[in-house]
Protein backbone atom coordinates (compact mmCIF):
# COMPACT_ATOMS: atom_id res chain seq x y z
CA UNK A 1 0.00 0.00 0.00
CA UNK A 2 1.39 3.91 -0.92
CA UNK A 3 1.22 4.87 2.73
CA UNK A 4 3.64 3.82 4.76
CA UNK A 5 3.34 2.64 8.61
CA UNK A 6 5.59 5.47 9.44
CA UNK A 7 4.47 8.22 7.44
CA UNK A 8 0.68 6.71 8.62
CA UNK A 9 2.45 7.52 12.61
CA UNK A 10 3.12 11.27 11.46
CA UNK A 11 -0.47 11.72 10.58
CA UNK A 12 -3.51 12.51 11.79
CA UNK A 13 -6.62 9.39 12.11
CA UNK A 14 -9.08 11.96 10.15
CA UNK A 15 -6.32 11.33 6.96
CA UNK A 16 -5.12 8.34 7.67
CA UNK A 17 -8.84 7.20 7.21
CA UNK A 18 -8.66 8.82 3.99
CA UNK A 19 -4.73 8.16 2.50
CA UNK A 20 -4.28 4.52 4.10
CA UNK A 21 -5.38 1.45 1.69
CA UNK A 22 -4.78 3.23 -1.81
CA UNK A 23 -2.65 1.40 -4.55
CA UNK A 24 0.99 2.56 -4.97
CA UNK A 25 1.49 5.44 -6.89
CA UNK A 26 1.76 4.95 -10.84
CA UNK A 27 0.97 6.55 -13.69
CA UNK A 28 -2.60 5.98 -15.17
CA UNK A 29 -2.88 3.65 -12.34
CA UNK A 30 -6.48 4.11 -10.37
CA UNK A 31 -6.69 6.15 -7.37
CA UNK A 32 -8.83 3.56 -5.41
CA UNK A 33 -8.00 -0.37 -5.38
CA UNK A 34 -10.44 -2.17 -7.89
CA UNK A 35 -12.50 -5.25 -6.57
CA UNK A 36 -10.99 -8.30 -7.48
CA UNK A 37 -13.73 -11.50 -8.78
CA UNK A 38 -11.78 -14.59 -8.38
CA UNK A 39 -11.58 -17.72 -6.39
CA UNK A 40 -8.23 -19.16 -7.25
CA UNK A 41 -4.97 -17.50 -8.63
CA UNK A 42 -2.13 -18.55 -11.07
CA UNK A 43 0.41 -20.59 -9.63
CA UNK A 44 3.40 -23.43 -9.72
CA UNK A 45 5.07 -25.22 -6.90
CA UNK A 46 4.42 -25.02 -3.66
CA UNK A 47 3.14 -22.28 -1.56
CA UNK A 48 4.91 -20.10 0.07
CA UNK A 49 4.13 -17.47 2.63
CA UNK A 50 1.93 -14.49 1.31
CA UNK A 51 1.13 -16.65 -1.59
CA UNK A 52 -2.20 -16.26 -2.28
CA UNK A 53 -3.40 -19.72 -3.46
CA UNK A 54 -6.79 -20.05 -3.52
CA UNK A 55 -9.99 -17.72 -2.98
CA UNK A 56 -10.51 -18.68 1.05
CA UNK A 57 -6.91 -18.01 1.40
CA UNK A 58 -6.70 -14.60 0.50
CA UNK A 59 -8.14 -12.16 -2.10
CA UNK A 60 -6.46 -8.24 -2.77
CA UNK A 61 -9.51 -6.55 -2.38
CA UNK A 62 -9.37 -7.31 1.33
CA UNK A 63 -5.97 -5.85 1.66
CA UNK A 64 -6.65 -2.39 1.35
CA UNK A 65 -8.98 -2.51 4.41
CA UNK A 66 -7.04 -4.57 6.57
CA UNK A 67 -4.30 -2.17 5.93
CA UNK A 68 -6.50 1.07 6.51
CA UNK A 69 -7.72 -0.42 9.81
CA UNK A 70 -4.74 -1.31 11.07
CA UNK A 71 -3.26 1.72 11.08
CA UNK A 72 -6.11 3.56 12.56
CA UNK A 73 -5.68 1.51 15.23
CA UNK A 74 -2.13 1.75 15.44
CA UNK A 75 -1.54 -2.18 15.03
CA UNK A 76 2.17 -3.31 13.46
CA UNK A 77 0.14 -6.11 11.58
CA UNK A 78 -2.66 -6.02 8.68
CA UNK A 79 -6.35 -6.77 9.92
CA UNK A 80 -8.35 -9.86 9.16
CA UNK A 81 -11.38 -9.15 7.80
CA UNK A 82 -14.11 -11.95 7.97
CA UNK A 83 -17.80 -12.52 7.18
CA UNK A 84 -19.33 -11.04 10.00
CA UNK A 85 -18.92 -9.49 13.62
CA UNK A 86 -19.61 -13.20 15.12
CA UNK A 87 -17.36 -15.10 12.98
CA UNK A 88 -14.48 -12.74 14.26
CA UNK A 89 -16.07 -13.52 17.57
CA UNK A 90 -15.88 -17.02 17.29
CA UNK A 91 -12.00 -16.51 15.84
CA UNK A 92 -11.22 -14.76 18.77
CA UNK A 93 -12.58 -17.66 21.07
CA UNK A 94 -11.29 -20.20 19.41
CA UNK A 95 -7.70 -18.23 21.12
CA UNK A 96 -9.32 -20.10 24.77
CA UNK A 97 -7.96 -23.90 25.53
CA UNK A 98 -9.94 -26.37 25.99
CA UNK A 99 -11.64 -26.14 29.16
CA UNK A 100 -10.15 -22.60 29.26
CA UNK A 101 -12.10 -19.99 31.20
CA UNK A 102 -13.49 -16.67 29.85
CA UNK A 103 -14.11 -13.38 31.54
CA UNK A 104 -16.66 -11.76 30.14
CA UNK A 105 -19.13 -7.93 30.47
CA UNK A 106 -22.41 -9.45 31.67
CA UNK A 107 -23.90 -6.55 29.65
CA UNK A 108 -21.94 -6.82 25.54
CA UNK A 109 -23.14 -7.68 22.79
CA UNK A 110 -25.74 -10.28 23.04
CA UNK A 111 -24.13 -12.80 19.91
CA UNK A 112 -21.22 -12.87 21.44
CA UNK A 113 -22.59 -13.51 24.90
CA UNK A 114 -25.01 -16.29 23.61
CA UNK A 115 -21.80 -17.98 21.69
CA UNK A 116 -19.69 -17.64 24.87
CA UNK A 117 -22.48 -19.62 26.98
CA UNK A 118 -23.36 -22.02 24.15
CA UNK A 119 -19.64 -23.07 24.26
CA UNK A 120 -19.55 -23.15 27.88
CA UNK A 121 -22.64 -25.77 28.07
CA UNK A 122 -20.94 -28.18 25.82
CA UNK A 123 -17.71 -27.90 28.61
CA UNK A 124 -15.41 -26.09 25.95
CA UNK A 125 -14.83 -23.57 27.80
CA UNK A 126 -15.65 -21.78 31.23
CA UNK A 127 -17.95 -18.76 30.90
CA UNK A 128 -17.77 -15.66 33.59
CA UNK A 129 -19.75 -13.00 33.92
CA UNK A 130 -19.10 -9.89 35.36
CA UNK A 131 -20.13 -5.81 35.54
CA UNK A 132 -17.53 -5.15 33.94
CA UNK A 133 -16.64 -1.52 35.37
CA UNK A 134 -16.62 -2.97 38.67
CA UNK A 135 -12.83 -2.90 38.51
CA UNK A 136 -12.10 -5.05 41.34
CA UNK A 137 -14.89 -7.65 40.60
CA UNK A 138 -13.28 -7.98 37.11
CA UNK A 139 -9.65 -8.71 39.11
CA UNK A 140 -11.27 -11.17 41.38
CA UNK A 141 -12.78 -13.60 38.48
CA UNK A 142 -9.46 -13.40 36.33
CA UNK A 143 -7.40 -14.33 39.62
CA UNK A 144 -9.59 -16.09 42.08
CA UNK A 145 -8.54 -17.00 45.09
CA UNK A 146 -9.36 -20.66 44.70
CA UNK A 147 -10.14 -21.63 40.91
CA UNK A 148 -8.72 -21.60 37.60
CA UNK A 149 -6.93 -17.99 36.40
CA UNK A 150 -8.57 -16.70 33.24
CA UNK A 151 -7.12 -17.60 30.07
CA UNK A 152 -9.33 -14.68 27.68
CA UNK A 153 -10.40 -11.48 29.12
CA UNK A 154 -13.17 -10.20 26.90
CA UNK A 155 -14.15 -6.17 27.32
CA UNK A 156 -16.62 -4.10 25.72
CA UNK A 157 -16.33 -0.39 26.81
CA UNK A 158 -18.88 0.97 26.15
CA UNK A 159 -20.68 -1.66 27.13
CA UNK A 160 -23.65 -2.86 24.53
CA UNK A 161 -25.82 -1.52 25.47
CA UNK A 162 -25.72 0.28 29.10
CA UNK A 163 -22.80 1.68 27.73
CA UNK A 164 -20.82 0.87 31.38
CA UNK A 165 -17.01 2.33 30.79
CA UNK A 166 -14.11 -0.27 31.65
CA UNK A 167 -11.14 0.91 32.98
CA UNK A 168 -9.16 -0.76 30.23
CA UNK A 169 -5.19 -0.72 31.23
CA UNK A 170 -5.83 -1.40 34.45
CA UNK A 171 -8.04 -4.27 33.48
CA UNK A 172 -5.68 -5.75 30.80
CA UNK A 173 -2.76 -5.02 33.41
CA UNK A 174 -4.64 -7.31 35.89
CA UNK A 175 -5.31 -10.01 33.13
CA UNK A 176 -1.50 -10.42 31.30
CA UNK A 177 -0.31 -10.75 34.75
CA UNK A 178 -2.47 -13.52 35.01
CA UNK A 179 -1.12 -15.00 31.95
CA UNK A 180 -4.27 -14.01 29.82
CA UNK A 181 -5.11 -12.58 26.79
CA UNK A 182 -7.39 -9.92 25.96
CA UNK A 183 -9.54 -8.68 23.47
CA UNK A 184 -11.56 -5.65 22.94
CA UNK A 185 -14.84 -4.95 20.95
CA UNK A 186 -14.50 -1.26 19.80
CA UNK A 187 -17.24 -1.15 17.86
CA UNK A 188 -18.63 1.28 19.49
CA UNK A 189 -16.11 3.80 19.93
CA UNK A 190 -14.09 3.02 16.74
CA UNK A 191 -10.57 3.42 17.03
CA UNK A 192 -11.00 7.57 15.61
CA UNK A 193 -12.57 7.65 19.51
CA UNK A 194 -10.59 4.68 20.94
CA UNK A 195 -7.57 2.43 20.58
CA UNK A 196 -7.47 -0.45 22.76
CA UNK A 197 -3.93 -1.65 21.73
CA UNK A 198 -2.39 1.28 22.97
CA UNK A 199 -4.42 0.58 26.29
CA UNK A 200 -2.55 -2.48 26.75
CA UNK A 201 -5.34 -4.90 24.80
CA UNK A 202 -3.65 -8.06 22.82
CA UNK A 203 -6.57 -7.81 19.91
CA UNK A 204 -9.04 -5.52 18.77
CA UNK A 205 -12.47 -6.49 17.37
CA UNK A 206 -14.88 -4.63 15.17
CA UNK A 207 -18.48 -5.51 13.58
CA UNK A 208 -17.48 -3.73 10.83
CA UNK A 209 -20.99 -3.70 9.29
CA UNK A 210 -21.47 -0.58 11.87
CA UNK A 211 -19.83 2.79 11.93
CA UNK A 212 -16.39 1.67 10.13
CA UNK A 213 -18.78 0.82 6.58
CA UNK A 214 -21.26 2.84 7.98
CA UNK A 215 -23.99 2.53 5.26
CA UNK A 216 -26.46 -0.49 6.95
CA UNK A 217 -25.40 -2.22 3.63
CA UNK A 218 -23.21 -4.61 4.19
CA UNK A 219 -22.46 -7.27 7.19
CA UNK A 220 -18.65 -8.12 7.93
CA UNK A 221 -16.12 -8.18 11.00
CA UNK A 222 -12.64 -7.38 11.29
CA UNK A 223 -9.51 -8.47 14.07
CA UNK A 224 -6.35 -6.53 14.54
CA UNK A 225 -3.60 -7.38 16.58
CA UNK A 226 0.16 -6.40 16.92
CA UNK A 227 1.07 -9.97 17.93
CA UNK A 228 2.27 -12.24 15.10
CA UNK A 229 1.82 -15.29 16.69
CA UNK A 230 -2.27 -14.37 17.50
CA UNK A 231 -2.55 -13.33 14.19
CA UNK A 232 -1.63 -16.33 12.53
CA UNK A 233 -3.84 -18.68 14.80
CA UNK A 234 -6.66 -16.31 13.76
CA UNK A 235 -5.61 -15.89 10.10
CA UNK A 236 -5.95 -19.96 10.54
CA UNK A 237 -9.00 -19.82 11.78
CA UNK A 238 -10.48 -17.76 9.41
CA UNK A 239 -9.19 -19.91 6.43
CA UNK A 240 -10.09 -23.25 7.65
CA UNK A 241 -13.70 -22.34 9.28
CA UNK A 242 -14.35 -20.06 5.79
CA UNK A 243 -15.71 -16.76 7.80
CA UNK A 244 -14.11 -14.85 4.56
CA UNK A 245 -15.60 -11.74 3.51
CA UNK A 246 -16.62 -11.48 -0.09
CA UNK A 247 -14.77 -8.73 -2.40
CA UNK A 248 -18.09 -6.71 -3.34
CA UNK A 249 -18.33 -6.07 0.49
CA UNK A 250 -14.92 -5.15 1.85
CA UNK A 251 -14.81 -2.79 -1.58
CA UNK A 252 -17.74 -1.29 0.20
CA UNK A 253 -17.00 -1.18 3.16
CA UNK A 254 -13.12 0.81 2.24
CA UNK A 255 -15.31 3.01 0.71
CA UNK A 256 -17.66 3.71 3.75
CA UNK A 257 -14.61 4.19 5.71
CA UNK A 258 -13.83 6.95 3.87
CA UNK A 259 -16.05 9.32 5.38
CA UNK A 260 -15.35 7.88 8.84
CA UNK A 261 -14.20 11.19 10.49
CA UNK A 262 -16.63 13.12 8.92
CA UNK A 263 -19.57 11.03 10.13
CA UNK A 264 -18.28 10.71 14.06
CA UNK A 265 -17.65 14.42 14.24
CA UNK A 266 -21.26 15.05 13.60
CA UNK A 267 -23.00 11.90 14.85
CA UNK A 268 -21.14 12.89 18.02
CA UNK A 269 -21.77 16.30 18.64
CA UNK A 270 -25.41 15.36 17.96
CA UNK A 271 -25.72 13.09 20.46
CA UNK A 272 -24.09 14.99 22.99
CA UNK A 273 -26.75 17.72 22.02
CA UNK A 274 -29.48 14.95 22.30
CA UNK A 275 -28.76 13.93 25.95
CA UNK A 276 -28.70 17.24 27.29
CA UNK A 277 -31.39 17.85 26.39
CA UNK A 278 -32.81 13.75 26.81
CA UNK A 279 -31.63 14.30 30.71
CA UNK A 280 -34.09 16.92 31.70
CA UNK A 281 -37.55 15.66 29.79
CA UNK A 282 -39.80 14.50 32.74
CA UNK A 283 -40.60 11.50 30.82
CA UNK A 284 -36.91 10.08 30.69
CA UNK A 285 -36.31 7.74 34.21
CA UNK A 286 -32.70 7.47 33.22
CA UNK A 287 -29.93 8.80 30.56
CA UNK A 288 -26.56 6.84 29.48
CA UNK A 289 -23.95 8.67 28.11
CA UNK A 290 -20.59 8.87 28.81
CA UNK A 291 -20.34 12.49 27.39
CA UNK A 292 -23.14 13.81 30.29
CA UNK A 293 -20.62 15.25 33.69
CA UNK A 294 -23.37 13.37 36.00
CA UNK A 295 -22.87 9.40 33.72
CA UNK A 296 -20.79 7.03 35.83
CA UNK A 297 -18.42 6.12 33.30
CA UNK A 298 -17.82 10.40 32.02
CA UNK A 299 -14.62 10.02 34.50
CA UNK A 300 -12.84 7.03 32.57
CA UNK A 301 -14.48 7.95 29.17
CA UNK A 302 -12.77 11.22 29.42
CA UNK A 303 -9.22 9.54 30.43
CA UNK A 304 -8.58 6.65 27.38
CA UNK A 305 -11.02 8.26 25.05
CA UNK A 306 -11.12 10.76 22.46
CA UNK A 307 -14.64 11.73 22.17
CA UNK A 308 -18.27 10.06 24.05
CA UNK A 309 -19.22 8.05 20.73
CA UNK A 310 -23.03 8.47 18.90
CA UNK A 311 -24.96 5.92 20.79
CA UNK A 312 -27.04 7.01 24.42
CA UNK A 313 -29.37 4.65 26.00
CA UNK A 314 -32.56 6.10 27.90
CA UNK A 315 -35.31 4.28 30.31
CA UNK A 316 -38.89 5.53 29.38
CA UNK A 317 -41.32 6.23 32.53
CA UNK A 318 -44.76 4.27 32.58
CA UNK A 319 -47.82 5.82 34.14
CA UNK A 320 -51.08 4.41 35.56
CA UNK A 321 -51.88 3.61 32.18
CA UNK A 322 -49.07 1.07 30.90
CA UNK A 323 -45.86 -0.01 31.55
CA UNK A 324 -42.31 1.46 31.00
CA UNK A 325 -41.91 -1.22 28.14
CA UNK A 326 -45.11 -0.32 26.61
CA UNK A 327 -44.39 3.51 26.67
CA UNK A 328 -41.20 2.98 25.02
CA UNK A 329 -42.70 0.63 22.15
CA UNK A 330 -45.53 3.23 22.04
CA UNK A 331 -42.82 6.26 21.96
CA UNK A 332 -40.54 4.23 18.73
CA UNK A 333 -44.14 3.69 17.08
CA UNK A 334 -44.62 7.74 17.31
CA UNK A 335 -41.18 8.68 15.66
CA UNK A 336 -41.46 9.66 11.60
CA UNK A 337 -37.66 10.56 11.33
CA UNK A 338 -35.69 7.91 13.70
CA UNK A 339 -35.90 4.74 12.18
CA UNK A 340 -37.15 1.43 14.57
CA UNK A 341 -34.44 -1.19 13.94
CA UNK A 342 -32.11 -2.79 15.03
CA UNK A 343 -28.09 -2.33 14.40
CA UNK A 344 -25.98 1.25 14.83
CA UNK A 345 -23.74 3.45 13.27
CA UNK A 346 -25.20 4.16 10.22
CA UNK A 347 -25.80 7.66 8.82
CA UNK A 348 -28.94 7.14 9.71
CA UNK A 349 -30.59 7.13 12.99
CA UNK A 350 -31.86 4.17 14.85
CA UNK A 351 -33.80 3.33 17.91
CA UNK A 352 -34.95 0.05 19.56
CA UNK A 353 -36.72 -1.08 22.39
CA UNK A 354 -33.66 -3.67 23.47
CA UNK A 355 -35.48 -6.12 25.66
CA UNK A 356 -37.57 -7.07 22.22
CA UNK A 357 -34.51 -9.11 21.74
CA UNK A 358 -34.96 -12.97 23.48
CA UNK A 359 -31.18 -12.89 23.59
CA UNK A 360 -30.74 -9.48 25.30
CA UNK A 361 -29.73 -10.44 29.06
CA UNK A 362 -32.44 -9.85 31.61
CA UNK A 363 -30.53 -7.84 33.90
CA UNK A 364 -31.41 -4.97 30.72
CA UNK A 365 -34.42 -2.79 31.65
CA UNK A 366 -37.12 -3.79 29.93
CA UNK A 367 -37.59 -0.04 29.50
CA UNK A 368 -34.25 0.75 28.15
CA UNK A 369 -34.33 2.42 24.17
CA UNK A 370 -30.91 2.29 22.57
CA UNK A 371 -30.54 5.08 20.29
CA UNK A 372 -27.80 4.82 17.63
CA UNK A 373 -27.43 9.03 16.64
CA UNK A 374 -27.06 9.40 12.73
CA UNK A 375 -25.74 12.58 10.55
CA UNK A 376 -29.53 14.27 10.04
CA UNK A 377 -29.63 17.64 11.33
CA UNK A 378 -29.99 17.51 14.91
CA UNK A 379 -33.08 19.79 15.21
CA UNK A 380 -34.82 17.49 13.27
CA UNK A 381 -33.99 14.60 15.05
CA UNK A 382 -34.52 16.67 18.45
CA UNK A 383 -38.31 17.49 17.05
CA UNK A 384 -39.20 14.13 16.02
CA UNK A 385 -38.06 12.52 19.74
CA UNK A 386 -39.75 16.08 21.44
CA UNK A 387 -43.20 15.09 19.66
CA UNK A 388 -43.31 11.45 20.27
CA UNK A 389 -42.27 11.85 24.23
CA UNK A 390 -45.40 14.23 23.70
CA UNK A 391 -47.50 11.98 22.16
CA UNK A 392 -46.80 9.76 25.33
CA UNK A 393 -49.36 11.99 27.28
CA UNK A 394 -51.56 12.12 24.86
Amino acid sequence: MSLSDQHAADLSPETVVVAAGRPERAHDEPVNPPIVLSSTYFGTGSLGDGDRGYGRYANPTWDPFEDALAKLEGATLPGLLYASGLAAVSSTLSLVPAGGVVVMPSHSYAGSLVMATELAEKGFLELRTVDITDTDAVKALISPDNGKKADLLWLESPTNPMLGIADIRALTDAAHAAGAIVVTDNTFSTPLVQQPLSLGSDVVLHSVTKYLAGHSDVVLGALVTSNPELRATLLHHRIIHGGIAGPFEAWLALRGLRTLALRIERSQASAATLAERLSSHPRVETIRYPGLPTDPGHGRAKVQMKGFGSILCIQIAGDEHRSGADAADALVRALQLWLPATSLGGVESLIERRRRHTAEPLSVPENLIRLSVGIENVEDLWSDLEQALKSLDG
